[in-house]
């Protein structure tokens, strides 16, 4: 999905595009049906169907696609992949909700995260079993996407407030017999500015671009 990693940008731009009418202080509304069609076979859990931003995320890649991830407080994250920096070509929108975030103790506990990164398929506590979705679930082992993400909390602002470095693999599942798909996005989160280390994991469905509005 992420292709090869970012480019540079362009400073003479906007630090921040607007995406289908989406960007920081506005709210994104979301049709419930999304998930609750899917009842109690689901792991998606959410409690609201509207999305207060308060913070956006810009990933560049280097084959000119780019993602834009809108965050709430509580971080939950709408996200949009456009083959475009304004997001007139938009192509692909997921609604992720956290499931997990934790420190790890030391290396041996990074060294199983980024071996579980890697393998076909991937479990946690309390989550059936998902199989990777980038690049197919062919092969036993497979690199995972890596790429920085800058992150705005103000709209006007030029300069990111933070800037995190990812290491990221997508898995899914099947629901309804095939009739819809799960995503698991696991990660490991470096902060350009700390030293503060997080594994995520946090659960997601595809949105048609009838399935929300803002």
């Amino acid at each position: 999905m992420f292709g090869k990693l970012f480019g540079r940008k362009d400073a003479s731009r906007p630090a921040l595009p607007v995406i289908r009418n989406v960007t920081i202080g506005r709210t994104v509304v979301l049709d419930p049906l999304a998930w609750r069609r899917f009842g109690a076979e689901t792991k998606f859990a959410l409690d609201r169907d509207t999305l207060e931003i308060t913070a956006q995320g810009l990933i560049q890649l280097n084959d000119g696609a780019f993602v834009h991830r809108f965050y709430t407080d509580d971080e939950i994250l709408f996200q949009v992949v456009s083959d475009d920096r304004e997001g007139q070509r938009a192509n692909d929108f997921t609604v992720f909700v956290p499931w997990a975030s934790d420190y790890p103790a030391d290396r041996a506990d990074r060294d199983l995260w980024a071996q579980r990164l890697r393998a076909r398929t991937f479990q946690v506590e309390g989550l059936p079993e998902y199989r990777r979705l980038w690049f197919g679930d062919e092969a036993p082992q497979q690199d995972p996407v890596t790429l920085w993400e800058d992150v705005f909390y103000d709209r006007e602002a030029q300069t990111p407030d933070r800037r995190l470095f990812q290491t990221t693999m997508l898995f899914h599942r099947d629901l309804a017999g095939g009739d819809g798909r799960e995503l698991l996005l696991a990660l490991t989160a470096e902060p350009e500015e700390s030293s503060d280390v997080t594994h995520e994991t946090m659960i997601g469905l595809p949105l048609s671009v009838g399935e929300f509005r803002a």
